[in-house]
Formats: structure tokens, sequence, C-alpha cells
């Protein structure tokens, strides 16, 4: 089964919020997740496996990325281990898409003003190393 089809419903993305992150455990809307997950369209898709472990490829999150998105945000983990790679970055300089990479920490609080300013958001995230 292909992660995509494991997504759970939120409400509208205007109203969802990230509640906190901590090192393996991210809450959304005062729901509990503990394995790395991308937020897209109001759902959150959890058991997001990527190709290699700690890199980020653009096949990782293609299948959203056709969509209209104007940022793109990689929570890269506690520590920040998870490294975006060349591909992902250029696709998303070519589509001028908003490319953003931080801590998960960090990122939790930019995918929040992001939502409240009404910015069309793909946010993945790394919750571990």
């Amino acid at each position: 089964m292909h992660f995509l089809d494991k997504s759970i419903e939120i409400k509208s993305l205007q109203y969802m919020k990230i509640d906190t992150y901590s090192f393996g455990k991210m809450i959304i809307d005062g729901k509990e997740y503990t394995s790395d997950l991308i937020i897209y369209g109001g759902k959150v898709y959890e058991n997001w496996w990527r190709k290699t472990s700690h890199k980020l490829f653009l096949d990782d999150i293609i299948t959203f990325l056709p969509n209209v998105i104007e940022i793109v945000l990689m929570g890269t983990g506690k520590f920040g281990l998870m490294k975006v790679q060349k591909d992902l970055i250029d696709y998303c300089e070519k589509h001028a898409i908003e490319l953003i990479v931080q801590k998960s920490e960090e990122a939790v609080e930019t995918f929040n003003e992001s939502v409240k300013d009404g910015k069309r958001i793909l946010a993945a995230f790394h919750l571990t190393c």
C-alpha cells in the first residue's frame, strides 16, 4: 500500500495547526503522529518513506508537486540530518515554488504561519534525527 492511501482527513487547511513537535512525535490538531509525514491539502499522510533514509529526492514528493503549490517546506528532523537533493531544488526553482528547508522544530512555526497567511503549502516532516 502506498503512503498516499493512508491519508487522514483533517479540517480545511486554513484551520490546520501543528500543536507540538518533539523528537519522534508531532501533534496536529490534537492527534499524535510518530512517523515521518506529509501535510498537504488538509490531510496528513503518515508513514512517509523516502528512497534513501536521510536524503530527500524529487521522487519522494513528486506525487504532490503537479498541484498548485506556493511553498514546499521540509522539516529535516530534530538535528537537521535529512538533506534535500539537487533534483528537488532544481524542480522548485524551475516551477517558481519557494523551497524552505529547516530543522523540524523551526519548520513547525513556518508551517503554522504559512497556513495562517493562506499559503498553498506542501510540508514534509522527518520526525527523528
